[in-house]
């Protein structure tokens, strides 16, 4: 008797791309948020959140555009992003794609070790009862050390179910944070505002929304579906800034206005430190520390791919991890010891240069060099509308931001 063996192809689903955006926009980046908001208030800082999120969501789906068309022309499943830009913008364009890529990861390192390492040792310290605080570099050593050496010494297994408990760690630690949080909310905080002072929030808010480096693995697992691609992306993207409106509303809503009026300050460190409460403290350091843990981990792996596909001949090479891992960790570490306050400056770099070239020029200057390619005319399918204008608009939103940061750092206003 003959028994017929067929293959069961399933592609991949809505619900697990919709989750693996909105896994991938929440990240460290929305610990940074409060102290750029502060000044702004609830209100102005809510609009701004919801315009710069229509922002990333217009030009993800115009890079998801750019992923579905390489694949027709390619005619394969799986096209890499860098590999996609050097095709569509040619040498000059990969490389410009490629060091945003690169500073980008190492801007965001910089930033993830030392607040983590700060939030590291203010945890320690709290638990064995030290007087004395160590200096800030010796968290931004040992928070590397500790996360850097188990990626470095784990297998891919332990790591994904390690980042998975993390995962869930900050899940269960944010809805904890509400639920306490909300309670701590003033009604008067919510309305307090300062429209001029929103300027400031845009790059770390850009920081925070980013989930660009993940559409071409939607593209793929989706198999090029136009619907469920755009469905994803939206609604993936959707879910993480609900989150970010709360944690706004009931981070701001908890400081009080004396607090407010002592200048330039980090108001989670406030929180962390007991300013609403010992417990909201205490969840907000769980919730900080699995935040910056969950992004280290994926940034990391982010580099170790961009190096071994830079490096063909060392991929799965064990001689080669060492010589790898202290290529991406010691850099971001060094700076971050040397300089252990640049959290915020770091995010702010990262905003502005990488994402805005990476996701806001980059893509809208692929899609427009798409559209006029004969070989698309018939079947190109457009996920957002508005033709050329949109692209005009999209490319000077994100130079305008680059021009005002060259500016800033030369010192004009």
């Amino acid at each position: 008797m003959l028994i017929e063996n067929k293959l069961s192809h399933q592609p991949g689903s809505v619900w697990g791309n919709t989750a693996l955006i909105a896994g991938t926009t929440v990240g460290a980046g929305i610990l940074a948020l409060p102290a750029v908001t502060l000044p702004s208030g609830v209100v102005p800082s809510t609009v701004l959140l919801i315009a710069v999120w229509l922002y990333t969501v217009i030009s993800g789906l115009l890079l998801a555009e750019v992923c579905v068309n390489a694949m027709r022309l390619e005619g394969r499943l799986s096209v890499g992003l860098l590999a996609m830009v050097e095709r569509t913008l040619g040498f000059v364009g990969a490389r410009i794609a490629g060091a945003a890529y690169l500073f980008l990861h190492y801007a965001l390192l910089v930033a993830y070790m030392t607040e983590g390492g700060n939030i590291l040792v203010s945890g320690v310290s709290q638990v064995w009862g030290l007087q004395n605080i160590p200096p800030a570099w010796v968290g931004t050593i040992a928070f590397t050390l500790l996360f850097g050496g188990i990626m470095y010494l784990g297998r891919e297994k332990f790591l994904e179910k390690l980042n998975s408990t993390f995962v869930a760690i900050v899940i269960t630690s944010f809805l904890g944070l509400l639920l306490l949080g909300g309670g701590q909310v003033k009604t008067v905080q919510l309305l307090t505002h300062n429209w001029t002072a929103l300027g400031s929030a845009v790059s770390v808010m850009l920081v925070a929304l980013f989930f660009h480096n993940i559409v071409p693995v939607v593209v793929t697992q989706l198999e090029g579906d136009i619907p469920k691609i755009r469905q994803s992306i939206i609604i993936g993207s959707l879910i993480p800034l609900m989150m970010f409106l709360l944690w706004n509303a009931v981070i701001l809503g908890s400081i009080s206005p004396d607090i407010q009026s002592t200048g330039n300050f980090d108001p989670l460190q406030i929180l962390r430190a007991g300013g609403a409460g010992e417990w909201l403290g205490i969840l907000l350091s769980i919730f900080s520390e699995f935040a910056i843990a969950t992004s280290f981990i994926g940034f990391v792996y982010g580099l170790l791919d961009f190096f071994q596909d830079m490096f063909p001949v060392v991929r799965g090479k064990p001689s080669s991890r060492l010589p790898i891992y202290s290529l991406i960790l010691l850099p971001p570490m060094s700076l971050g010891a040397i300089n252990p306050s640049i959290f915020f400056s770091a995010l702010d770099f990262a905003g502005t240069f990488s994402i805005s070239v990476l996701g806001g020029i980059i893509p809208a200057l692929m899609t427009w060099k798409q559209r006029q390619e004969p070989q698309l005319n018939s079947i190109n399918q457009p996920l957002v509308p508005g033709g050329r204008v949109t692209l005009i608009i999209m490319m000077a939103i994100a130079s305008v931001l680059i021009i005002k940061q060259i500016l800033a750092m030369s010192g004009h206003k």
